[in-house]
Formats: structure tokens, C-alpha cells, sequence
């Protein structure tokens, strides 16, 4: 019994525990890392945020390209100006004014240095030349470099003209070195034609492609290579190179009626008087000489040119001078200073002439030659 009844108390016990009721524990939720989403206006208004950054630095760079790209416009044009004006102060400078400088007075060149210098020159310009074309040259400025090198072009081959006819035009052969004199003459219109293209073509169109860049502050070169209208003048470049020029004469250019001539009285140098027909004994010192001729024809004449040459000093000494007018029958001086010493101790030649003047036949007494060495006193 106590085992049945134990038995009892057990199934009771059991059912006792199983009708209690149960209390259930639910699982917790991980705690949310995210937060809620954000909702469509927030989306919107970030989205408008980053294309907004994204335009101000697309624009900024926009503005710094083309400041770039102004900016690098801007420095050749500045550069293309400055090299033209370089290459024009060279010209000018550097070859024009020397040259007209030697033409106004060639001193003792004979005609190979003439020619030689000249030569020179012309090199000079053809170097400059060769610079303008390879310039860099910027869009606006096409027009003005297509000026700029006709314009260096054109002193290139004047000089080039000139070099290669100036022994002609100092020759003995009147009638070729007149025409050779025509030719320098011709030659010259390119120099003028030269500046006037510059002053008319090349200068504004600089002017005006700076002006329309907006580039201030910059100096345009001015060109003068050519000096003087005169040159365009035969008779001026003939009274350079010591060659007769026009003289005397009637509209149409040929001489005015009558008896046209010079004759050479006597030649001094300091206070000694040349003798054709003996040795001369001359002061080193001495390099003034004085040329005196008489007209001797009926008409009064122009330009006469005197020409001293000195040879046996190895490079001969030679001077011209003109006398501007003597009027018939009347004597004339021409000085002229020798613009080196000659070489002491040695045996020379002085060859003076008086010029033939336009219509003068007889010339046999417009020269005379003197045997002389230059000594130490």
C-alpha cells in the first residue's frame, strides 16, 4: 500500500506540474546599426548637394582653362612684337645706317671693298631675314608677319642689287658705270618701299590685333631704314661714288650749249706743291691735300667731283670730293683729307682727276699722276 500510494502521489505530482502554466521567453531582435532610411526629400536634397559641387568645380575649371588659355594668347602676341621690334632695331641699326654712312662717304674703299662691305651687309639682312621666318607667329597676327617679310625681304635684295653693280658704276667705263649708277639708283626705291610697307602694313596690324586682345602696355617698333628722298636722286648716288652725274644741262638732260670743261692746275699737300716730273718728298704728317682746277669752258658747271687715289700703300688711299659749282672761267679748290696714313719709306703713286663734266670732249688735262714716298722728319 504505501508503495501504491507513493505511486499516486508521483502521477499526481506530475500532472500537479504539467497544468502550470509556462511562461515562453522570446528571442531578442539584434539592435538596428542603420538607423530608418533616410526618406525621399533628404535623398533629393543631398543628390542637389553633390551636383552642385560637382558644377562649381566644373565651372571653376572651365574659367582657369580659358584664364590659361587668355593668358598664353596674350604672351605671343606680347612675344611676336617684341621679336619683330628686335629684328627692326637690328636692321635699321646694325645695316641701314652703316651703310648710307658708307656711301655717303666710302673714304679710301676701292671698289672690291666697296663691294665686299656692301656684301656684308646684305648678309647682315638676309640673317634677318631668315629670323622673320622663323618667328612664332600667332593667329592674329598672319596679316602683319606677311608684311614684316616683304619688308626684310626687300632690304635683302637692295642690298643684294647694289653690292653686285657698285664696281661697275666706280669703272672707267663711263657708259657702263652710268647705267650701273641707274641701277643702285633703282635699287634704292626698295629701301623707301621697305619703310612704307612697315608704316602702313606691318605697325597696324600689331597695333590693331594687341588692341583687339586687349593687350596694353606693349611699344611698337617704327622702322627708318631709308634716310632720305635724295637717294632716289641718280646724281646723289653718283657724287657718293665719285662718278660724274648730271652737271650742267638743258630740260631733257643733255648739256647746255657751247664749250663745257675742267682743267687741273696744281696739287698741294701742306705747303708742298706736286711735281709731275720728279720725286716728292712728302711729311708723313701731311694727309691734307688741295686739288685746284679752272673752268675752262663757257658754261658755269655743277657738281664737279675731284678724286685723289694713292697706290703702292698696299689697300689704295682714295677721296671724293665735289665742288658745287664754278662759274665759267673761274678757279675752284677742293680739299681732301686722306682718312689713313700711307705707309712711310715706300714708293707711291698719287693719281689725281677732275671729273669730265657732262659735254666736256677734251680731258686730256683733267688728270695728272705723281711719283712721291711719304717720309719722317
Amino acid at each position: 500500500m504505501a508503495a501504491g500510494a507513493a505511486t499516486r502521489g508521483d502521477h499526481l505530482s506530475f500532472f500537479e506540474e504539467d497544468d502550470q502554466p509556462r511562461s515562453r521567453v522570446r528571442p531578442r531582435r539584434a539592435a538596428s546599426t542603420g538607423g530608418a532610411p533616410p526618406d525621399r526629400r533628404t535623398v533629393l536634397i543631398r543628390q542637389g548637394v553633390l551636383f552642385g559641387g560637382f558644377l562649381l568645380v566644373a565651372i571653376l575649371l572651365i574659367f582657369v582653362v580659358r584664364s590659361c588659355q587668355q593668358s598664353a594668347k596674350e604672351n605671343a602676341l606680347k612675344d611676336y612684337n617684341r621679336e619683330v621690334a628686335s629684328i627692326v632695331r637690328e636692321s635699321d641699326t646694325q645695316v641701314g645706317r652703316p651703310f648710307f654712312e658708307l656711301m655717303r662717304d666710302p673714304g679710301s674703299e676701292s671698289a672690291a671693298d666697296l663691294e665686299t662691305t656692301i656684301n656684308g651687309y646684305r648678309g647682315q639682312a638676309e640673317q634677318q631675314y631668315d629670323q622673320a621666318q622663323r618667328l612664332d607667329v600667332p593667329d592674329d597676327m598672319v596679316a602683319a608677319q606677311r608684311s614684316f617679310l616683304i619688308t626684310m625681304e626687300q632690304r635683302r635684295d637692295g642690298l643684294a642689287s647694289i653690292a653686285s653693280r657698285v664696281r661697275t658704276a666706280l669703272s672707267d667705263d663711263s657708259e657702263a658705270a652710268q647705267r650701273a649708277i641707274g641701277q643702285i639708283t633703282g635699287a634704292m626705291e626698295l629701301f623707301l618701299t621697305s619703310d612704307v610697307i612697315h608704316e602702313t602694313r606691318t605697325y597696324p596690324f600689331i597695333r590693331t590685333a594687341l588692341a583687339d586682345a586687349e593687350v596694353g602696355g606693349q611699344t611698337i617698333q617704327r622702322s627708318q631704314f631709308f634716310p632720305g628722298v635724295e637717294w632716289l636722286d641718280s646724281s646723289t648716288v653718283a657724287d657718293a661714288l665719285g662718278q660724274p652725274s648730271s652737271g650742267t644741262a638743258t630740260n631733257g638732260g643733255e648739256p647746255a650749249p657751247g664749250l663745257h670743261g675742267t682743267g687741273l692746275d696744281s696739287v698741294t699737300v701742306g705747303d708742298l706743291q706736286l711735281q709731275p716730273d720728279a720725286p716728292n718728298r712728302i711729311p708723313a704728317t701731311s694727309r691734307d691735300f688741295t686739288v685746284t682746277f679752272t673752268n675752262q669752258g663757257e658754261n658755269d658747271e655743277t657738281d664737279v667731283q675731284v678724286v685723289l687715289r694713292i697706290d703702292g700703300t698696299g689697300e689704295p688711299i682714295r677721296v671724293v670730293r665735289t665742288v658745287d659749282a664754278v662759274a665759267q672761267g673761274a678757279a675752284a679748290e677742293a680739299s681732301l683729307a686722306l682718312s689713313r696714313a700711307p705707309t712711310v719709306d715706300q714708293p707711291v703713286t698719287i693719281h689725281v682727276e677732275v671729273k669730265p663734266v657732262p659735254g666736256e670732249e677734251k680731258t686730256d688735262n683733267n688728270s695728272a699722276d705723281y711719283d712721291a714716298v711719304f717720309v719722317q722728319q
